[in-house]
């Protein structure tokens, strides 16, 4: 089904506002603006995006190290999201998680977590609250090659088919586990393959192309809200950053990075086909370019001019009540 022209701008939009927000998130680090380590999502935006643009805000995402584009696809402010990498207490967690614990519960956005493997049982729970309450929301993990090995991951997979949960787990296979090659380091490298072993639906996408990941998240989506259970979509996506900022990335190959940007990036791929088939004009795109370049610049000056947190703070969200 063809999309409509707000709905393609839309998906547009959340790729821009994501590959800008990293690019600046990059240069802000490189400055020592933002404490802590940062692991930038940039190449990968089709991913996140072709995936959130049909959840709900009830429904919820579990994310990993590598959150932001997470964050941004699910619905997270920016402007939350840029003061809590500058450790502001106007961010998303008061300036307390940084870049690999953003959460926003209002926007289902779970939190990005640190630990590999962390987010599928969390999603497990989450799906199984919306079995046991009757309602037709979707919990969706993210998760990336390396988080592809661990156990819990195996365990939440084989838990959400046996509990037959609304639970779907995506596999974003950026080639690289830290500095490791998936290649190297599975002894079968076919993620979706080793999930069907499972019991659920599993499938690999190509994910330069955002059509074809939203068209294969929206089926696993509406199978999950009509009873059908759990799936696995395996993402084959590219990093254009290194695992971390700051990472040489000496494992990569001589002009590997910039060979990816020029033959796979996923904006440009976009843009190209929204345009040959009229879609979406290049004057539409470019305005899109300008007003989330400064929506950006905006984030990073807010952040700047915000308050730290005080001491007090260190004793707030300690302990949750029920």
């Amino acid at each position: 089904m063809q999309m409509s022209h707000e709905r393609l701008k839309k998906a547009y939009r959340d790729m821009v506002t994501i590959r800008l927000f990293e690019e600046r998130v990059q240069v802000e680090f490189t400055k020592g603006a933002i404490p802590g380590f940062v692991h930038l999502y940039a190449g990968q935006e089709a991913s996140a995006v072709g995936v959130c643009l049909d959840l709900r805000p009830e429904d919820n995402i579990a994310s990993t190290h590598r959150g932001h584009g997470h964050c941004i696809a699910k619905g997270c402010d920016i402007n939350g999201m840029m003061a809590e990498l500058f450790g502001r207490s106007t961010g998303l967690c008061g300036g307390k998680g940084g870049s690999m614990h953003i959460a926003d519960m209002n926007v289902g956005m779970l939190g990005a977590n640190g630990i590999v493997g962390g987010g599928p049982p969390l999603v497990v729970g989450a799906a199984l609250t919306a079995k046991t309450l009757g309602t037709d929301n979707v919990a969706v993990c993210f998760t990336g090659d390396g988080g592809s090995n661990q156990g819990t991951t195996f365990e939440a997979m084989n838990m959400a088919v046996v509990l037959k949960v609304p639970a779907i787990f995506i596999f974003e296979n950026n080639g690289y586990g830290e500095a490791t090659g998936h290649s190297y380091a599975a002894g079968n490298t076919d993620i979706a393959g080793r999930a069907g072993g499972f019991g659920l639906p599993a499938v690999t996408v190509d994910g330069d192309n955002f059509f074809a990941v939203h068209a294969a998240a929206s089926e696993a989506i509406a199978r999950a809200r009509a009873g059908g259970g759990p799936s696995v979509i395996e993402v084959s996506t590219v990093r254009f950053f290194g695992h971390h900022s700051g990472d040489a990335q000496l494992y990569r190959g001589k002009d590997e990075v910039a060979r990816l940007r020029e033959e796979r990036d996923c904006l440009k791929v976009f843009r190209k086909s929204v345009t040959e088939a009229a879609l979406l004009s290049a004057d539409e795109l470019n305005a899109i370019d300008a007003e989330v370049a400064q929506a950006v610049e905006d984030a990073v000056e807010a952040a700047r001019a915000a308050p730290l947190p005080v001491a007090g703070d260190l004793l707030t969200d300690v302990y949750g009540t029920y």
